[in-house]
């Protein structure tokens, strides 16, 4: 069975501030942290994420939990909500140990807190990660691999496909809201396959194009490796195909829902 989440081995809260934030496509907003407390958080490349620290509306400032534990969560519920943060988790887009900075990218989708934070955050602004580790973790026997995403989880597989190795062979499908959101330019070794699925105004609900593509894909023959991540009907419907169609073996598949349709976060 392949373990779901690689733990870092050490880690703590850190605090750090907005440094810039840039728009990097129409539905795409990357904001620039930095701050001496960076050289807490060890890069692991791939999938590493964090859970990300904001302050809600009409806070003064960023209360940020003392426990570097489990037992943060227990310390965050109980503040009040005029000192209680918003928590979201993300993946590192990039990490520049030398500039002391780190990007994360936001998939601007809705009138959420994340994306009001985002889109109002200014350069001093504070905010706080925690490291919560990988999920992506490839056997070293896998022939090929198939990556699946939707804009949520655009920027987890872009960063994986910078970190990858040159040998990776994969067929990879990011489903994004418009055309204008494709990287053309986004680095992938030789032997992969990006497939770029745009709504543009479609009535499909996200990940329905994504999940469509992967049914009607030819995949390569060979023990393989699955890494979904997105809309909840997306990664379930991936894993549904791929092991009552396909044969694909359950604990090659890693799949993980990010959001749900209709649904917003606690908190």
């Amino acid at each position: 069975m392949l373990p779901k989440v690689q733990s870092p081995k050490s880690r703590r809260m850190i605090t750090l501030e907005v440094r810039r934030t840039t728009v990097t496509t129409p539905n795409f907003l990357t904001v620039t942290l930095g701050g001496p407390e960076i050289g807490h958080l060890l890069p692991t490349g791939s999938d590493q994420g964090v859970r990300l620290f904001f302050p809600r509306a009409g806070q003064a400032g960023l209360t940020m939990p003392t426990l570097s534990s489990e037992a943060w969560m227990a310390q965050v519920l109980l503040l009040p909500k005029s000192r209680r943060p918003w928590v979201r988790n993300y993946t590192v887009r990039r990490i520049r140990p030398e500039s002391a900075e780190l990007d994360i990218e936001f998939a601007l989708h809705g009138d959420t807190p994340a994306c009001s934070w985002a889109l109002g955050a200014r350069p001093g602004d504070p905010a706080g990660v925690f490291d919560i580790g990988m999920t992506y973790l490839p056997p070293a026997d896998a022939v090929g691999q198939l990556l699946v995403a939707d804009e949520s989880a655009v920027p987890a597989v872009l960063a994986i496909l910078e970190d990858a190795p040159a040998s990776l062979v994969a067929e990879v499908f990011l489903e994004v809201p418009e055309t204008a959101d494709i990287r053309k330019d986004a680095e992938a070794p030789e032997g992969v396959r990006v497939h770029w699925l745009a709504r543009d105004g479609s009535d499909a609900l996200p990940g329905r194009l994504a999940l469509d593509a992967v049914k009607a894909a030819t995949l390569p023959p060979g023990r393989s490796y699955t890494w979904a991540a997105g809309e909840s009907g997306l990664v379930t419907g991936v894993r549904r195909h791929l092991v009552r169609d396909r044969g694909v073996p359950k604990p090659d598949i890693a799949f993980h829902g990010y959001w749900r349709n209709g649904r917003s976060s606690p908190g």
